[in-house]
This record gives structure tokens, sequence and C-alpha cells, in this order.
């Protein structure tokens, strides 16, 4: 029986990386049923309501086995509703935002000339902090977000981390908080990731300031390399945006959603609207995203495929998009991807 996913197509240039992704796993051809769903600013400023994902998404969202999320927009405005990616992080409970950071060769930033290739891991608590939606305008001078930081939420989200710096044989992992000015929030956090360290001996623990570690990323990245990088919500994001500029730029990063049971794939990168319809967007971080979605499902072989493809693609920069030095459009660097996982497949 076919493994049901979810494809959600996404705002901006969402649709066109969506379709980069089905012609990967279209000539692979896992068993794989594949629902296409709308959900985004777009639909929901077409239909209004107090969600931006539509009934008849949550439906497949809920019966299948994961989702795919192309990159969906966010609008500042006050009256939106809360965005894709956060209602269906807290929805199924998808605690551990991962976003892997590694030099492609072929794709090597300036930074890459100085430091030399880059592999760490990003982990962030991906259903709490600031991105848990509590705001609220106590005058017209003033309005306040709530912070919310819970001990259970920090130590699930820590123990994953260390079982994944297990699992990858490296030692440590880099706690980030700002414990000297928030000390009871990330005091929570702290004592969290203290407590998994416990379980796992074998791991250290170091912990940077958000303030340090930012400016560490960019001076000593190499530092950092084999570890696994853990903070709350929206510490481990923005950091992660800046970890980007390491390796080439945000269209290399992918990432994944976990949860006990569930889990969400996407790109790390935004909707680009200005490029829409263009045929232009790197599709690396999406087709990665798919890749390790591949694997989550038990496709380990193809995940393996289209990712190796994928690196060979980049490092031969003949089909390549204008970002990585290239001249090829958003299809033509999937289709190249395609071919190749195809061959790795058939070797």
């Amino acid at each position: 029986m076919a493994v049901k996913v979810v494809l959600i197509r996404g705002d901006g240039t969402g649709p066109e990386l969506a379709g980069a992704l089905r012609t990967v796993l279209d000539a692979l051809s896992p068993d794989l049923e594949i629902i296409e769903c709308e959900a985004g600013s777009e639909w929901w400023y077409k239909h209004g309501g107090n969600s931006m994902i539509p009934p008849e998404t949550w439906e497949h969202i809920k019966s299948s086995a994961a989702c795919f999320k192309s990159p969906t927009t966010t609008p500042p405005d006050p009256n939106a509703p809360r965005s894709v990616a956060v209602s269906i992080r807290q929805q199924m409970n998808l605690y551990a935002n991962v976003r892997p950071i590694k030099t492609f060769k072929g794709a090597e930033s300036p930074l890459s000339k100085i430091f030399g290739p880059i592999e760490f891991l990003c982990v962030r608590e991906a259903t709490e902090g600031l991105y848990s939606g509590l705001e609220m305008s106590v005058s017209d001078d003033i309005a306040l977000a709530i912070r919310k930081i819970s001990y259970t939420g920090s130590l699930r989200v820590a123990r994953w981390a260390f079982r994944e710096a297990r699992s990858r044989g490296w030692n440590k992992v880099v706690a980030i908080t700002k414990r000297n000015i928030l000390r009871l929030t990330d005091g929570v956090f702290m004592r969290a990731v203290q407590d998994a360290a416990s379980e796992f001996p074998e791991i250290t623990v170091e912990e940077y300031y958000i303030d340090n570690m930012a400016q560490q990323l960019m001076k000593n990245p190499d530092r950092f390399n084999k570890t696994v990088l853990l903070s709350t919500n929206l510490f481990m994001d923005v950091l992660s945006e800046e970890a980007s500029a390491l390796v080439g730029n945000i269209g290399m990063v992918y990432a994944a959603n976990l949860g006990d049971n569930y889990a969400m794939f996407e790109p790390a990168h935004g909707s680009t609207p200005k490029y829409k319809g263009m045929d232009r967007v790197n599709p690396t971080a999406t087709i990665l995203a798919g890749a390790w979605m591949l694997s989550y499902l038990g496709f380990k072989k193809h995940g393996e495929a289209i990712m190796k493809a994928t690196e060979k693609v980049i490092a031969e920069r003949k089909k390549v998009t204008v970002d990585l030095g290239g001249t090829a459009k958003t299809s033509e660097m999937a289709r190249a991807i395609a071919e190749e996982a195809v061959k790795m497949m058939s070797s």
C-alpha cells in the first residue's frame, strides 16, 4: 500500500519548487501517494478565516505519514493567522526543527576559503518560545509578547539533540542562551539541557550566549564542526539563517520538523515572491528536504540517491542556478538531479 504524503504547494515560488520536487520524485517512483494541497497567505487572502491552512488540507495532513511544505509567506499583518509552519508544528507536536549546515563542493562560500568545509547541525525547539503566539496590547503605547519556555518541552528537544549527536558519532552539544539576562526562561531551558546531558556522559555540553555565538559563527565557524547546536525557537531561527552564509546561501539549507509520530519537511528559505513565475530559484534545499522525507518514510535508497545526485550536479556546475554560478532554470536543475538519481538507483 502506497505511503500517503501531503505536498503543500505554498506561496510565491513555492509552487515552482513543489514542481521541482515532483520532477525528482516522479523520476524515482517511490511507492508514494502524493496529495498536493493549498495553504499559505495567497490562499488566505482569497478565502479568509482564522487559519492559513484550509480544512481539507488539515484532513489530509492528519491522515498522512508526513508532509512537505513548500515555502509560504507569513505577512506582518496583526490580523493574519499564525504561519503555516508554526500551525503545523504546534498542531502535530513537531518539537524539533533540524537544519543541517554543510558545505557542498562547487558551492563554497567566500568564508570556505578561510575555514575550509563546514558541517554542523542546528536543532531548534519549535513549539514554544516567542513563536507561541501569545501577544497582547495593554495600551496604545505598550504591546507584550510572552516567551513561554517549559521544562518538559526543553527536555524533549535536548534529548533529541543528544541522541542525534550520539548517532552521528559527534561528542559535543552547544547550548545557546541569554541566561545572564533571561534568567528564568533560559534558566528553565538550560536546566533541561543539563539534565539531558547527564543521560549522555560521553557527550560534552558547552553554553554560549546568543550575542557571542552570532560572532563566533562568523569568526571561528570551524570550532563547531561535528557539533550539534541547540537553542530555543527564535534564537536558533536567527542563528541557522546566519549559518547559511557559511555554506553559500539559504538556498542550500533544508530542514525537518520532527515529533514522536509525525514529520514535516521543508526548505529553510522563504517564498521569494519577487521571483515568482521566473523559474530561477535554487531548488537544492527543496530537493534535499524531499530526500530526507523519503529516508524518514523508509525509502532510504531513494533518499540517498537524491542526496548523492544533488551533490554531483552542484559539484559539476553545469546545470545549476544563477546563485550557484550557473545559468540553469529551477526546472532544468531539477531534471539534471532527477536524471543522476535514476542512474544511481540503477547502478
